[in-house]
């Protein structure tokens, strides 16, 4: 049995795949076959649960559908049913277990979204976020791309699909989140709606020395406690891929690492979810091993 403070952080397993858009998964992992791709993202979540260290308090685990079962767009958002869905669950498991601190492994993006909500309300206005991505995740269902990954951001500050939105215990103010490590916008005119949000954009350049940007900007929300997520195709793929893509130009691992140690000295982290990776070499084991005997 551990401590009341073990006790009180929830390891959220979420291996949630739907939320990526079928016309991302086809263009970036053209090597696998795409039934298989665009569910790299439960494989990704299963390998973290079993590589990090074991957690001493309570884990839940969100149910998936791992079948072709709400797939289908609608109100511009693909698999918006499924999405709901796991959503709903998410939430409710989190209620049950009411905690003080959430570490999620996902699954993609859209996995932070029930946590980071569930701690809005729990703290209010002493949360910030640092949204640590190469890209901005502010799609809503009238932009051109419908996975829901790509909307995260945009429902965590209100805006975008209302049965979604309906779902969320709180938002969180665009002003008290940050853009971490983001430099592949996907939409030349994301640049400007960041702005006007509200939103802080710190690119990669801006941290390559030092993750004074960052710290600077926590202090000035005013906010003791922050959530951090982080998506592995942040660490630049020409060091190593993580993700669905190959982005490049990101920051390093020790960068990425330095950041997110240092927001941890600054603020009291009630929250991190890792997200996105896609383990395209347990993968293509899989594929080996489908049909060997005695493994069925």
């Amino acid at each position: 049995m551990g401590d009341e403070r073990s006790e009180r952080h929830l390891r959220l397993v979420w291996p949630q795949w739907q939320g990526a858009g079928t016309s991302s998964v086809r263009e970036l992992a053209p090597e696998l076959p795409f039934d298989v791709a665009r569910r790299g993202y439960a494989v990704g979540s299963r390998v973290l649960q079993a590589v990090l260290p074991e957690h001493d308090g309570p884990t839940a685990v969100v149910p998936v559908d791992m079948s072709d079962a709400g797939l289908e767009e609608r109100d511009g958002v693909e698999a918006k049913a499924a999405v709901l869905r796991q959503l709903g669950a998410a939430l409710r498991l989190i209620r049950e277990h009411r905690p003080e601190r959430i570490t999620t492994l996902g699954g993609e993006c859209s996995v932070s979204l029930a946590p980071f909500s569930a701690l809005a309300e729990a703290y209010g206005g002493d949360l910030a976020v640092l949204w640590i991505d190469s890209h901005p995740d502010m799609g809503t269902p009238e932009s051109s791309y419908p996975g829901h990954h790509a909307m995260v951001v945009a429902a965590l500050t209100g805006r975008g699909d209302p049965d979604v939105l309906e779902l969320l215990p709180a938002t969180v103010p665009a002003e008290r989140i940050a853009l971490v490590g983001m430099h592949d916008w996907t939409d030349d005119s994301y640049p400007a709606i960041a702005e006007e949000w509200g939103l802080t954009v710190l690119g990669p350049d801006a941290l390559r020395e030092n993750s004074a940007p960052v710290l600077d900007w926590l202090r000035r929300t005013g906010a003791s406690r922050v959530a951090i997520h982080f998506d592995v195709d942040t660490v630049d793929a020409d060091e190593v891929r993580l993700g669905l893509g190959a982005d490049v130009g990101g920051l390093t691992s020790a960068q990425a690492r330095r950041v997110v140690t240092d927001a941890s000295r600054t603020a009291d982290v009630v929250a991190l979810t890792i997200a996105e990776f896609v383990p395209r070499q347990v993968m293509r084991l899989q594929q080996i091993l489908e049909g060997f005997p005695l493994l069925d």
